[in-house]
């Protein structure tokens, strides 16, 4: 799946410069042009590293009223593709405690489930009140 590249640059503007940028605001606000070159004099090759974990509360809050605003503006919507295949055993989870990398979770089989009768009455019920409220706001 390409990524869209306006997904990609929205995406770095959020995570990497909107932290560094705040950052170096608020340093310009407290101690003006001096204290912004300060964030560079010592070891410039951490100070982006720096500023970006000065500014990171502060963008995350950015972030968060946008997504009020419009959900998956400042926090975006990661894509993923699901696949199901039927009669194949759940991948083993790994035992790291803590990682999102040990897979996808087990679920445990629910009553009515083997045939699915259940599961397709209930995406009937929800797209038949999604037809009614559609209807409604129309």
């Amino acid at each position: 799946m390409a990524a869209d590249p306006l997904d990609t640059l929205r995406l770095a503007l959020m995570q990497d410069v909107l932290p560094v940028g705040l950052a170096v605001v608020e340093r310009a606000r407290k101690g003006g042009p001096r204290e912004v070159l300060a964030a560079f004099g010592d070891d410039p090759s951490t100070s982006l590293d720096r500023l970006r974990q000065e500014g990171e509360p502060v963008a995350s809050q950015v972030r968060q009223t946008l997504d009020r605003f419009q959900p998956g503006l400042g926090n975006p919507v990661v894509k993923v593709e699901v696949e199901v295949r039927e009669g194949q055993p759940p991948a083993p989870a790994d035992d790291r405690e803590g990682s999102w990398a040990a897979g996808p979770m087990p679920v445990p089989p629910q009553p009515g489930a083997e045939d699915g009768t259940e599961l397709h009455s209930t995406l009937a019920r929800i797209s038949a009140r999604l037809a009614e409220l559609e209807r409604r706001l129309v």
